[in-house]
């Protein structure tokens, strides 16, 4: 097998591992569920992953890497924090679009694999994720582009728990797309919920 075709092979072993993990949890799905999905026999997945430890490692530091990066990028912009605060909202939902699996088990299992060591950086990038948002919105508070009397923990907590619960009903191709949900809950959290 080629270089190209191995990886493409761990690709696929990847995205198999993913969505049984995000369906069945992390604890549940043993190597022997993901090679009989792939339609392999459990020594041969060896060949590619030492454990589905790795496998799940690799599924969420790819995504939180590729996620902060977005992130980061909107931060650093000239954006006021609104319009900052709106653009971090649309690449969560594409997050949860283009990669429903890694949300799914990152909301489901992180705390159980942040009990092993090899999963620290889950505790780092909660930490960061919350800095960010909670001094995003206080920016916001402080510069007008937001309620002066937002708390920014609270409101952080709402945000995070609204945006990211929604990988346990959004479905990619499904009746929204990503970016009509999040025009709709950009609507209810920036302009309420009473008739104008």
């Amino acid at each position: 097998m080629t270089t190209n075709g191995a990886s493409t092979r761990r690709a696929e072993l990847l995205g198999i591992a993913a969505e049984l993990f995000a369906a069945r949890g992390f604890r549940a799905t043993t190597v022997r569920d993901i090679a009989d999905a792939a339609g392999i026999l459990s020594g041969s997945l060896y060949h590619h992953f030492d454990s589905k430890e790795s496998m799940v490692d690799e599924i969420l530091s790819t995504f939180q890497t590729q996620l902060f990066a977005e992130y980061d990028a909107v931060l650093a912009s000239d954006d006021d924090a609104r319009t900052k605060l709106e653009r971090l909202v649309r690449i969560s939902f594409d997050a949860i679009d283009r990669n429903r699996p890694a949300v799914a088990i990152f909301q489901n299992d992180a705390a159980v694999l942040a009990e092993d060591d090899r999963f620290d950086y889950l505790r780092a990038h909660n930490e960061r994720f919350r800095t960010m948002w909670t001094e995003l919105i206080d920016e916001g508070t402080r510069s007008g582009a937001l309620r002066d009397d937002l708390d920014p923990v609270l409101t952080y907590r709402f945000i995070r728990d609204t945006v990211w619960v929604a990988v346990a009903w959004y479905r990619p191709g499904g009746q929204f797309s990503a970016s009509e949900v999040a025009d709709q809950y950009l609507s209810i959290l920036l302009d309420g919920l009473g008739a104008r």
